[in-house]
């Protein structure tokens, strides 16, 4: 399996090369120069498999120079001392051909533990296959979940130390605790005053940097990414996918002969477009529901097919999606072009100079297989409230947005996969609302009174948060970006 840049399709890289540059030189994202395929007689064997080693089995087509390893990897990462349970997902029927799943039962309440539980693993295994003696200097931009799911995959790691930047206004009271209070000595957190694009922009300068480039390499390190641009990031969220496909056949929730909808919350692209890579390899989605709130750039593209990012930020109740600028959605755009990388590099160029492009006409058809939909604050809440009561089910904020989108856009007849990407305990203040009762300006007395009216005992991860010591205070503003990571890599003392 080769990997090549959106940008420039010419040079190509195997996979653990990619893992490690995280981006190609030119800019552009590394995808796949192929999709693996399955068929039935391949999904009935995969179907007997756990949740570990279905993970191991699919991650090997892309990564076989890992395959060796990829099993005790697999294992460690899902490990269900981490997750609760031997498998690590949950689904939950609710009826009415609706499934909900759940990929927050890590250790941040959040999906992003899907991958940042496994990516470390797929990093320093990689640099061991290339033979890689370099440190690493993991930054990643967050809206909320990324962040501390770094934080906690990375912690410790011998050889990597992590920085976190987050917009200091822009991710809810428990994530910001999360994060401020991380206890790991290789993990580093500073909060910017921006929103999410603002700090996912000026992580990417850095990694445009040849200054720092030259820094981390006098110093014998590299910077490397967590994001989703990552398709180290990437790849273990498309196992999920394959997973409750093979869960709906396995409950007879679905049959072998019937295509199903997805829908997916989402700002960064990234989780959607795990679902379109599991479509691709032969599980039979028939529509994928991009679910956005008010921020809702990726609704009018799939309906226009016009990127415009000349329109206003809204803070909402699901921050994590509070997200204009959708780094992902390049390498859907890469392949609705039909793989062109030069008319996928212009189309960069124009969003960064002009701050638009439009999809040539030759490429709308092929995005029709996108449908989007967004929920303002009040159908946020409205939902939450109206899927407690009619199914006694609590959904944070970013999952009642799916929700909206599966009730705004059916479909007769077809099963609906709803994605459900965080614990109601991580936005208590939000899903109290929904379920009508009052919030308090204390966060913690907020998630005992959710614990009281749903029912369910408040994770232990959270419960400790009560008492954490903070470690990181201090706002930056997006100047200071550059020099907080110059100052990490000139003070850095080396492999521990």
């Amino acid at each position: 399996m080769r990997y090549c840049s959106t940008r420039d399709r010419g040079q190509t890289v195997n996979g653990c090369q990619a893992i490690i540059r995280g981006v190609s030189a030119e800019g552009g994202l590394f995808v796949p120069t192929a999709f693996p395929r399955l068929d039935r007689a391949d999904f009935r064997r995969l179907a007997e498999l756990s949740y570990v080693e279905l993970a191991a089995e699919i991650l090997s087509l892309y990564l076989p120079e890992l395959s060796e390893v990829l099993p005790s990897a697999c294992a460690q990462a899902y490990a269900p001392e981490k997750f609760g349970a031997v498998q690590p997902v949950r689904l939950r029927n609710l009826g009415g051909r609706r499934t909900v799943l759940e990929l927050w039962h890590g250790p941040t309440l959040a999906f992003k533990d899907m991958a940042l539980q496994l990516m470390p693993h797929l990093l320093t295994r990689s640099l061991e296959a290339e033979r890689d003696g370099r440190d690493a200097l993991i930054l990643t931009a967050t809206s909320g979940d990324t962040g501390k799911a770094a934080l906690e995959g990375f912690s410790d790691v011998p050889g990597v130390e992590v920085a976190v930047f987050y917009p200091a206004r822009g991710v809810g009271e428990v994530p910001r605790l999360q994060m401020a209070t991380h206890p790991a000595r290789n993990t580093h957190v500073f909060a910017v005053d921006g929103n999410f694009d603002d700090t996912q922009t000026g992580v990417k300068r850095i990694f445009a940097d040849p200054e720092l480039a030259a820094l981390a390499a006098g110093r014998g390190a590299f910077l490397s990414s967590a994001n989703s641009i990552n398709i180290g990031r990437l790849l273990p969220q498309v196992v999920y996918y394959l997973y409750a496909y093979l869960e709906l056949l396995r409950t007879g929730a679905l049959t072998e002969e019937e295509a199903f909808r997805i829908a997916v919350p989402t700002g960064n692209f990234g989780n959607i477009l795990a679902a379109w890579y599991a479509a691709r390899m032969g599980v039979p989605v028939c529509r994928l529901l991009c679910a956005s709130n008010q921020n809702h750039i990726l609704t009018d593209f799939f309906a226009t097919g016009r990127y415009d990012l000349h329109r206003d930020f809204h803070k909402t109740l699901s921050p994590s999606m509070d997200i204009l600028i959708s780094s992902n959605l390049e390498r859907l755009l890469f392949e609705l072009l039909d793989r062109d990388d030069a008319t996928c590099a212009d189309l960069m160029a124009q969003l960064a100079d002009g701050r638009q492009y439009s999809l040539p006409e030759r490429a709308l058809s092929v995005a029709g297989r996108f449908s989007g939909h967004w929920a303002g604050d009040a159908e946020t809440t409205a939902t939450i409230g109206r899927v407690f009561a009619q199914e006694g089910y609590c959904i944070d904020p970013h999952t009642a947005v799916a929700f909206s989108a599966a009730d705004a856009l059916p479909e007769q007849g077809v099963a609906t996969l709803i994605v459900s990407t965080a614990s109601p305990f991580k936005f208590p203040a939000a899903v109290l609302g929904g379920l009508g009762l009052p919030a308090s300006a204390d966060e913690f007395d907020n998630i005992d009174r959710l614990s009281r009216k749903i029912g369910a005992p408040v994770p232990q991860s959270l419960a400790a948060l009560r008492h954490a010591v903070i470690r990181f205070d201090q706002v930056y503003t997006q100047g200071q970006m550059r020099s907080a990571v110059a100052d990490l890599l000139s003070h850095r003392t080396g492999r521990s």
